[in-house]
C-alpha cells in the first residue's frame, strides 16, 4: 500500500518542484529575476568612473534660455567653434542628425538668386548689380544651417556623431546600394574569425546627411537591444551590416581618446574586442555588458554625479570656459524632459542616452564590465544539480531544525557567491534560478509536512457531529462557504444534511463559485444521486465552472451570457444588486446591467478584477485607493457626467455602480463614413468641456478622456462622461498583464513622461479626441508604442487639413491650441475651451 503512495513522499514533492524550475528555467519571469539580481549586483559596486569624460547636456535651462528644440544647427556649430580651440580630445554628440534642416528664408533667397542669373540683370555690369549679387550670397551662406555646421565640424576635426542600425531582423537579398564613403570608412577590416559566430545583424540604417557626416572625424552606431524588461544592460560594440562590420560610437569615442583610429580595432569574432592595449571581453554577439557608475556620496553633502554635466547654454554663453574641456571626451546630447531619449538602466529607471554613452565609454577605457566566463553554463548547471539532489534526496531525510539550518546556509551562499563574483571579479553567473529553487523547495515541502501534521491532528480531535453541523451553519450565515462546507463534511449524511448542503451549493452559485457548487452537489450525489434535480445541477455547474461568468477576462463562452436566464439558475448577486445582462467588456473586466432590489433602480455595474492584474504585494495599497478615487468620483454632481452610486468588493472583484445610460460611446462616430456633423461634435465636445471644467475645480483629473469614455445618446441629446477616477484607481507600475494604463494614443506629453499632471492634461485628450471625429483619424500614429509615445511628445500633430480640407478654420485653431504641448499655450480651463467651441459651432451655423 505504501509504495502505491509514492507521490505523497517528500523526495517525490522535491522532484517535483525541481521539475517544474527546469521546464521555467527560461520563462520571462526567471529572465527577469536574473536581471534583477544583476542589477543589483551592478548598483552594488563601487567603481569610479574615468575623468576625462565630460557631458556637456541640452537640458531644460538650455531650452528655457535658447528656444523650443530643435534649434537651428547654426547654434551647435557655436558651440563647436567655443570648444575646438580649447583642444579636447574628442567630442561625441549624440543627437541623430538624419533629415537636412532647411531654414524656410533660405528657399526665397535661393529662387531670388535663380531669377537673378536667368535674367538679364546678370549681364550688367553696375555695382548695384554686383553688390546684389554678393548680398544673395552672403544671405544664403548665413541661412543654411547644414552648411555652418558642415564648415564647424570640418574646421574642427574631432567631432564624432551618430547613426543608427535596425537590430530586430536580418537582412534581406542583397544591398540595393551601397552605403556612403563616410560611411565605409568607419567599417572595421580587422577581423578575426576564431569561432563560428556573428555579431548582431542589421536589417536598416539611419545615417547622418552628407553635409555632416563628410565632414566627421568618424561615425559609430547607437542601436541596442533590450533585454526581456526592456532595460539596457549591454551594448554592441561591433555590428554586421551585409557584409561589414561597423562599430559603437562609445568604441569609436574610446579609440579616438587613445589616438586610434578604425584600422586599429581588432574584432575577435565570439570573444571580444581589442582596442590598441585594451581587450574588452564580449558575449558571442560581441556585446559588451556595460558597467554603471552610481552617483558618489559624500558626507553632509549632496551625492556626487557619476560625471561631470554642464549646461549647453552655460558653455554657448562663457560662463564656462572651454579650457575645462582641455584633453576631455566631451560628450553633448539632451537630457531634457521631452527631448532626451532615456534608457532603462541598472541604476536609473530613466536614464538619457547620452549619459548611458558616458557610463559606455568610461566602461571600455577603465575595463569596467561584466564579463560570463566560458565556464558559466556548466558552473550554473553544476550548482542547479547540486541543489536538485539537495531537495531530492537531502532536504526529505533532515529534521525541521537541521533543514532549516542548511537551506539557510545554501541559500545565502548563493546570494554571497553572486555579489561577490559581479562586485570582486565582474563575473556574472546565473545562480537566481537555483537560489528560488531552493527556497520555493524548501517552502513547498515544509507546507505539505505542516499540512499532513495539521491533517492528524484533525484527526485525533473528537468534534461531535452536532458541533460540526452548528460550526456549518453559522459559517454559512456569516458567508464563509468554504469553511461551512469544511464542517459540513464532517457530519454523517442524512436527509437533513441534504437539504442543507443543497442550500450551500445554491449560495456558491450565487457567489459565482460554480466549481465549488459542482463539488458540494457531487459530494450529496455520492450519497443519494436522485435527490431533488441534483444530476441536473452538477451539469448544469460543470457547465459554468468552464466561463468566467462576472469575471475580469479570460476566455468567454456565449454560455456566459445566456445561462442567466436559464430556468432554475439563481441569478449572480453583486454586493447587493442582481445581475441581468452583460454589456460589454472594458479594459480590466466586464460591464452588466443589474437592478438595486430594494428600490428598484437600474444600474450599470462596472466590475474590475484587481486581483488578476495586479501583484499581490500592492493588491492592498490598489484596493485601497481605488475606494479613495470611487468616493472622489461619486461626489462629482453635473449634468454631463455619469452618476456613481455605489463601490464595493466581493470575493475576487471590486465593482462600481452607477447610472445606467442609453446611447453609446462616441467611438462608434470616429470611423470614416459615420462622423457626425462638425457643429454637432462641437455642441458634444463643449459639454464634455463643461463637464471636465467642473470636475477640474474640485481637483479631479479624469486621465483617460477619450470617444470610448463619452457616451452620447442622440434621440435625448444625452451627453454623459464615464469612467472618472479609474485611470488613477489602476495607476501603477506592477501590474500582472503589463498593461498600458490609461490609453497612449490619447494622452498628453507631460502624463507619458511621467510627470504630476493637472487638468490641462485633460483637455489636451479632448483635442486629440475632437481631431479624431473630426476626420476619423488620430493626430499622432506610430508603428510602435516607443514610436506614437516620442510623436506625441516631440512632433507636431498631423496637419487635419490634408486629411479633411473642409474643416473650418476657427475648428483648425481649436485642435491646434489644445494639442500645443506646451501646458501653457493650451486652454486653461474646461470653460475657456468650451467657449471657443460654441462660438465656432455659432459661427458655422450662421453661415461663416
Amino acid at each position: 500500500m505504501n509504495k502505491m503512495l509514492f507521490w505523497k513522499s517528500d523526495w517525490f514533492v522535491g522532484l517535483a518542484v525541481v521539475l517544474a524550475f527546469l521546464f521555467s528555467s527560461n520563462t520571462s519571469l526567471m529572465r527577469g529575476l536574473e536581471n534583477k539580481a544583476y542589477d543589483l549586483g551592478v548598483s552594488s559596486s563601487s567603481r569610479t568612473p574615468s575623468d576625462k569624460i565630460a557631458v556637456i547636456a541640452i537640458d531644460d535651462q538650455s531650452i528655457n534660455d535658447i528656444g523650443r528644440w530643435p534649434w537651428p544647427r547654426e547654434v551647435q556649430a557655436q558651440l563647436l567653434d567655443i570648444l575646438a580651440p580649447a583642444r579636447p580630445k574628442v567630442i561625441g554628440n549624440a543627437t541623430f542628425f538624419s533629415e537636412p534642416q532647411l531654414d524656410p528664408g533660405l528657399e526665397y533667397i535661393n529662387r531670388i538668386g535663380d531669377f537673378f542669373d536667368k535674367s538679364s540683370l546678370r549681364n550688367l555690369r553696375s555695382e548695384d548689380a554686383q553688390t546684389l549679387r554678393g548680398m544673395l550670397q552672403e544671405a544664403s551662406q548665413h541661412l543654411d544651417n547644414d552648411k555652418i555646421f558642415g564648415a564647424s565640424l570640418q574646421k574642427a576635426r574631432i567631432v564624432e556623431l551618430p547613426m543608427f542600425f535596425d537590430l530586430h531582423g536580418e537582412p534581406k537579398g542583397k544591398l540595393d546600394q551601397p552605403l556612403p564613403d563616410y560611411i565605409q570608412r568607419n567599417a572595421l577590416t580587422r577581423i578575426n574569425r576564431g569561432k563560428e559566430t556573428e555579431p548582431l545583424l542589421a536589417s536598416g540604417h539611419i545615417m547622418p546627411i552628407p553635409e555632416l557626416g563628410e565632414n566627421t572625424a568618424a561615425i559609430g552606431h547607437l542601436s541596442f537591444v533590450p533585454d526581456v524588461d526592456g532595460g539596457m544592460r549591454a551594448e554592441p560594440l561591433v555590428v554586421k551590416y551585409y557584409d561589414q562590420y561597423y562599430p559603437s560610437l562609445s568604441l569609436m569615442l574610446a579609440a579616438r581618446s587613445l589616438n586610434l583610429g578604425p584600422k586599429d580595432i581588432q574584432v575577435n569574432l565570439g570573444e571580444g574586442v581589442k582596442l590598441g592595449n585594451l581587450s574588452i571581453a564580449t558575449d558571442s554577439t560581441l556585446s559588451m555588458r556595460t558597467y554603471f557608475y552610481a552617483d558618489r556620496a559624500l558626507a553632509g553633502r549632496e551625492p556626487k554625479p557619476a560625471f561631470q554635466v554642464d549646461s549647453f547654454e552655460d558653455v554657448l554663453n562663457h560662463k564656462i570656459s572651454p579650457e575645462k574641456y582641455r584633453g576631455k571626451i566631451v560628450l553633448i546630447g539632451a537630457t531634457a524632459t521631452g527631448v532626451s531619449t532615456n534608457k532603462v538602466t541598472p541604476i536609473s529607471a530613466g536614464m538619457p542616452a547620452v549619459l548611458a554613452l558616458a557610463h559606455t565609454v568610461s566602461s571600455i577605457l577603465q575595463q569596467d564590465f561584466f564579463v560570463v566566463p566560458s565556464w558559466a553554463p556548466l558552473a550554473e548547471w553544476g550548482v542547479f544539480l547540486l541543489i536538485a539532489l539537495y531537495l531530492i534526496l537531502g532536504l526529505p531525510r533532515l529534521g525541521a531544525k537541521m533543514g532549516v539550518l542548511i537551506t539557510t546556509v545554501l541559500f545565502v551562499s548563493l546570494l554571497v557567491a553572486h555579489f561577490e563574483l559581479m562586485i570582486g571579479r565582474g563575473m556574472w553567473l546565473q545562480l537566481m534560478l537555483p537560489a528560488s529553487m531552493l527556497l520555493i523547495g524548501f517552502l513547498v515541502l515544509d507546507a505539505k509536512r505542516f499540512l499532513v501534521a495539521e491533517r492528524g491532528r484533525l484527526k485525533s480531535d473528537a468534534e461531535s457531529a452536532e458541533s460540526n453541523r452548528m460550526l456549518g451553519l453559522a459559517f454559512q450565515g456569516q458567508g464563509q462557504l468554504d469553511m461551512a462546507f469544511d464542517k459540513l463534511r464532517k457530519v454523517p449524511l442524512d436527509d437533513g444534511l441534504m437539504e442543507v448542503l443543497y442550500n450551500l451549493g445554491l449560495d456558491f452559485e450565487r457567489k459565482r463559485q460554480f466549481n465549488k457548487a459542482e463539488s458540494v452537489f457531487k459530494y450529496m450525489a455520492d450519497h443519494n444521486p436522485k435527490f431533488r434535480d441534483l444530476e441536473q445541477r452538477i451539469e448544469q455547474s460543470r457547465q459554468m465552472s468552464q466561463t468566467v461568468v462576472l469575471g475580469g477576462g479570460g476566455a468567454r463562452s456565449n454560455a456566459s451570457t445566456l445561462v442567466l436566464d436559464k430556468p432554475g439558475v439563481s441569478k449572480p448577486m453583486l454586493g447587493r444588486y442582481e445581475i441581468d445582462r452583460e454589456l460589454g467588456k472594458g479594459a480590466m473586466g466586464v460591464v452588466y446591467q443589474g437592478k438595486d432590489p430594494k428600490i428598484g433602480r437600474i444600474v450599470a455595474i462596472k466590475t474590475m478584477a484587481l486581483s488578476q492584474e495586479f501583484e499581490p504585494d500592492e493588491l492592498d495599497e490598489v484596493k485601497a485607493r481605488f475606494f479613495r478615487e470611487a468616493e472622489t468620483a461619486g461626489r462629482l454632481n453635473h449634468p454631463n457626467i455619469v452618476t456613481m452610486y455605489d463601490a464595493g468588493e466581493e470575493h475576487d472583484l471590486a465593482f462600481i455602480a452607477m447610472e445606467f445610460l442609453k446611447g453609446r460611446d462616441l467611438a462608434a462616430y470616429t470611423k470614416a463614413g459615420s462622423l457626425l456633423p462638425i457643429p454637432k461634435v462641437l455642441d458634444i465636445l463643449a459639454r464634455v468641456a463643461d463637464a471636465l471644467n467642473y470636475a477640474h475645480s474640485l481637483n479631479v483629473v479624469h486621465r483617460d478622456i477619450k470617444p470610448h469614455n463619452i457616451m452620447y445618446d442622440p434621440d435625448s441629446n444625452m451627453v454623459k462622461v464615464t469612467d472618472f477616477g479609474i485611470a488613477r484607481i489602476t495607476d501603477s507600475s506592477k501590474t500582472k498583464t503589463g498593461m498600458v494604463l490609461g490609453t497612449p494614443s490619447y494622452m498628453s506629453p507631460e502624463q507619458l513622461a511621467g510627470k504630476k499632471i493637472e487638468g490641462r492634461s485633460d483637455l489636451f485628450s479632448l483635442g486629440v479626441s475632437l481631431y479624431q471625429l473630426i476626420c476619423g483619424t488620430l493626430p499622432f500614429q506610430g508603428e510602435s508604442l516607443t514610436q506614437l509615445m516620442f510623436r506625441i511628445a516631440n512632433e507636431p500633430h498631423g496637419d487635419i487639413l490634408k486629411i479633411r480640407p473642409d474643416v473650418p478654420r476657427c475648428v483648425v485653431r481649436i485642435i491646434n491650441k489644445a494639442l500645443d504641448k506646451d501646458v501653457n499655450q493650451r486652454y486653461q480651463s474646461g470653460s475657456e475651451m468650451a467657449e471657443a467651441m460654441r462660438k465656432c459651432a455659432a459661427n458655422l451655423q450662421g453661415g461663416q
